[in-house]
């Protein structure tokens, strides 16, 4: 027997970004403003926000993510996920350097949940959710752009 998933778009989240490196394994970073858009959502990401990234010996990033969503209605939800970053040094290289990357460069998906009082957004208690990057910049503009979707 074979079973499938489906997925529905929820929104894409844009991410502004100020990272702060603690360690060589722990960079803390901060969301320091952003947007979420989609067809039943429209907000912004205030704080507390951020992600507590911890590069594993394999080089793989391992995401710890908690954000708050303030919608457009006044409505708070808490989103948090956990998720994973894998790139090549010259992925690495290039995001150093200040260069826009595109979510075929390199692999980063996450699997937020929400939580929130606000009946209007009570279906986002009832779902996974899975985010795929769009776009990430580290230097000048830094930030992340990601879609999310809804899993069936």
């Amino acid at each position: 027997m074979t079973h499938t998933l489906s997925s529905d778009y929820i929104m894409t989240v844009r991410a502004n970004l100020l990272v702060r490196p603690i360690t060589p394994t722990l960079l803390v970073v901060e969301i320091t403003s952003g947007e979420v858009s989609g067809p039943k959502i429209k907000g912004r990401l205030i704080a507390p926000s951020g992600d507590w990234l911890r590069i594993l010996p394999s080089g793989v990033g391992e995401l710890d993510v908690r954000a708050l969503i303030e919608t457009d209605d006044g409505a708070l939800i808490y989103s948090s996920y956990k998720g994973v970053l894998k790139q090549t040094l010259d992925v690495q290289e290039r995001l150093n350097a200040g260069e826009i990357l595109k979510g075929d460069d390199f692999y980063l998906v996450g699997a937020p949940r929400y939580e929130t009082a606000a009946p209007a957004y009570g279906w986002m208690n009832e779902i996974q959710a899975i985010g795929k990057m769009v776009e990430f910049q580290r230097g000048g503009d830094a930030h992340f752009t990601y879609d999310v979707f809804a899993i069936r």
